[in-house]
């Protein structure tokens, strides 16, 4: 961390619970239940390099803690939505995470949180990749539920070149939504629920895909 010398690990040992936090306000603003976040992972830091944020924890196919990341509460121009510490080669993962099937990624925390809360497992990628997602997506399907916009594009690009024995199939938020949590705000868990059902099964087989809802 910036000003402090505090690695990963000493970061989230000084975080503390959602619940009760200025954090649960936050994820509940966002459609999230806290309870649901409480259970992925996010914490609450209310001077994350200066500024209060929910916290959660990147880690790689062994569970190993390699980076921290936080959203702010509050932004005002010129200043950062998000700050990530570590070395990388993590991610985020959601319910089943990875083990699910099928593998869904996605772009940010509250895009897998936003999924969670329709009973879909996620892998959110915060713009890091990770060097162990092509071992683990060997013959498996893997949906690229990336944001829909043109940055997003050319990650599905390189996410197709770097997956290349995975089967890849793109899936969109709904229309009119750049993203999934957009899409959970502003057509709700039930709507979105059915989104996802109809996209997530699409030309796929029912039997395996890992849904909680």
């Amino acid at each position: 961390m910036p000003n402090t010398g505090l690695h990963p690990e000493q970061l989230l040992a000084r975080t503390v619970p959602l619940a009760g936090s200025a954090g649960q306000a936050y994820v509940e603003r966002r459609g999230v239940p806290v309870v649901l976040a409480a259970a992925a992972g996010v914490r609450f830091d209310k001077d994350f390099d200066g500024r209060p944020a929910v916290i959660v924890a990147l880690r790689d196919n062994r569970d190993k803690l390699t980076s921290v990341h936080g959203r702010y509460l509050d932004t005002v121009q010129g200043q950062s939505k998000m700050l990530t510490i570590g070395p990388g080669d993590g991610a985020i993962s959601v319910l089943d995470g990875w083990y699910a099937n099928p593998l869904i990624l996605v772009e940010g925390l509250f895009d897998a949180l936003s999924l969670a809360t329709c009973g879909w497992s996620a892998v959110a990628h915060i713009g890091r990749w990770a060097s162990w997602l092509p071992e683990v997506t060997v013959g498996r399907e893997v949906l690229l539920a990336f944001d829909a916009s043109k940055p997003a594009e050319v990650d599905v690009a390189h996410y197709t070149a770097r997956l290349q024995n995975a089967r890849l199939r793109r899936v969109l938020p709904p229309p009119r939504c750049k993203d999934w949590n957009t899409a959970l705000l502003k057509r709700g868990p039930a709507a979105l629920t059915r989104w996802l059902q109809q996209q997530v099964t699409n030309d796929s087989a029912s039997d395996g895909i890992s849904h909680y809802a």
